[in-house]
């Protein structure tokens, strides 16, 4: 394929396992990011730190921006971007948290497929 047939956009997905030490902590600093958004209206503000304070995962999804993710790399745009977050058991020890399952489920699906 030539440069003009192949797509400009990568979907880039990153899948994090977080360890929260303190709660309050990442509570405070989602109540602070969302204190000094100047372009969150009242009504959504009340709601935010509604569900921050009483989520840890959803106060972590204030903090984290796919933007700083890529802000800094030269030569790329965000074009999109969604995430989300959720409270889970976690065995670092568990075969279930291998973290290449996806890409060899992946590998296997395109090796019976070509």
């Amino acid at each position: 394929m030539s440069t003009e047939e192949t797509s400009r956009f990568v979907r880039l997905r990153v899948e994090l396992v977080v360890e929260v030490d303190d709660q309050e902590a990442v509570t405070r600093a989602a109540l602070a990011r969302i204190a000094d958004d100047p372009d969150m209206p009242a009504d959504e503000r009340t709601h935010a730190e509604s569900a921050v304070t009483e989520d840890t995962a959803e106060a972590l999804a204030y903090l984290v921006d796919p933007f700083d993710v890529v802000g800094e790399v030269p030569g790329v745009e965000l074009a999109q971007a969604s995430w989300s977050s959720e409270q889970i058991d976690y065995d670092p020890d568990s075969p279930d948290w291998d973290l290449d399952e996806d890409d060899v489920a992946e590998d296997e699906e395109e090796e019976a497929v070509g």
